[in-house]
């Protein structure tokens, strides 16, 4: 039986037209908002916190699932896995960005660190670095509390001007620093042996034992929540700034337009002593990193 077709009019073929139009402006949003989300870290008790914050938050504002692949490897595995779209973002360190990625001399110009790092991170990355969490794990001395030297030695220029001289220890890591020893040696501490380098699990344990009268060691770590120990800070600032911010790919950003304002609210929500009672939950109270978090979220009212 053959069938009659009759054209479309003018004012139906409008409404079809209109119809496709929004249709494929509606598909074309859905796609943008499903784009995967995918929050790494590197392989440290502190980024695998600060991921999983990051990927709770993002999850919390925009009510679905975000992958996480924490404890990816070291700056230069994480800054490849982000080139290769393997994840979307992860805590970054301004001064690691500019050693380790760019090969760059180091600026003790915490602001300058972090310019330099935001604009060469778009230029040769096509990536945004966001602005800075609040905590910066640059290095720090640390001596025992009750040690005599402890009341004048309130920061590593007033250790110099003790009398009694020091027994240091550094990790191996920090000795291979090019901004390491070279750092620590503008303070002129008097020494009453060569600086001793130990490996990383055994740093505490020699200052304990009284094998040393200080350390050296990063500024947000969990072992230094504890009493028993007191921190010098680098009030010459003679250390590379580190602080920490969230890089994200360019691309995952134009996908995901809520995505900014959301990992927005995070930054400058974070101090260095926050940040080291956190390190201590997981690394000295060993509790489970996702609690952590979510109990960081829900005191900074972001959950």
């Amino acid at each position: 039986m053959a069938v009659t077709r009759y054209p479309m009019n003018q004012m139906t073929h409008r409404r079809a037209l209109t119809c496709a139009l929004a249709l494929a402006a509606l598909t074309a949003a859905c796609g943008r908002s499903a784009a995967t989300i995918v929050v790494g870290s590197k392989n440290s008790t502190e980024q695998a916190i600060l991921g999983e914050i990051v990927a709770q938050h993002l999850e919390h504002r925009l009510m679905r699932k975000v992958t996480r692949r924490l404890s990816v490897g070291n700056t230069l595995i994480a800054y490849q896995s982000l080139q290769n779209g393997e994840i979307g973002l992860y805590p970054e360190y301004t001064g690691a960005i500019v050693t380790e990625i760019l090969r760059e001399q180091a600026s003790n110009d915490a602001p300058l660190m972090f310019e330099r790092a935001r604009g060469e991170m778009r230029r040769v990355a096509q990536s945004e670095l966001l602005d800075p969490l609040g905590v910066n794990n640059t290095f720090v001395g640390v001596i025992r509390a009750n040690d005599a030297r402890a009341g004048a030695a309130v920061n590593m220029s007033a250790a110099a001007d003790v009398k009694e001289p020091w027994k240091i220890a550094i990790t191996y890591d920090f000795q291979q620093r090019y901004d390491g020893i070279p750092a620590l040696t503008q303070y002129h501490l008097p020494m009453a042996a060569p600086v001793r380098a130990v490996e990383a699990n055994a740093i505490y344990r020699v200052l304990d034992e009284d094998q040393v009268s200080m350390i050296v060691t990063s500024a947000t770590d969990g072992n230094l929540a504890s009493a028993a120990r007191k921190i010098l800070t680098d009030d010459r600032n003679r250390f590379t700034p580190q602080q920490a911010c969230i890089l994200v790919r360019q691309p995952l950003l134009d996908a995901e337009p809520r995505l900014r304002a959301a990992l927005a609210e995070l930054s400058g929500r974070f101090d260095n002593e926050r940040m080291r009672r956190m390190n201590a939950q997981v690394d000295v109270e060993r509790r489970d990193v996702a609690t952590v978090a979510a109990e960081f979220l829900a005191g900074a009212g972001l959950k």
